[in-house]
């Protein structure tokens, strides 16, 4: 199985990041790097996190990170993990 990282999620990343580090740099370095060890974590158990509060399917899951949430979806056919987005509001939609 791979993660797949879609750009819609990459960008999202990159206002979060931004944002963070207006405050301390450093700190949205270590977040990145965290959440991308999480991320990959993901693989030994796809189905570990909750099932996404946006989506009525159990293949798009919700991982909680530091206040943010970040909906995934297993896709089974193709043997991948599907990074979706990141979100920290209720505003954000699949």
């Amino acid at each position: 199985m791979q993660i797949v990282k879609t750009t819609r999620f990459l960008l999202e990343l990159e206002v979060v990041l931004d944002f963070i580090a207006r405050d301390n740099l450093f700190q949205a370095l270590i977040f990145s790097e965290k959440l991308d060890e999480i991320i990959y974590r993901l693989l030994d158990m796809p189905y570990s996190h909750r099932k996404s509060l946006k989506a009525n399917d159990i293949h798009i899951r919700d991982l909680v990170f530091n206040g943010y949430v970040v909906p995934y979806r297993i896709n089974i056919l193709k043997d991948r993990l599907e990074i979706i987005g990141i979100f920290s509001s209720n505003e954000w939609d699949i």
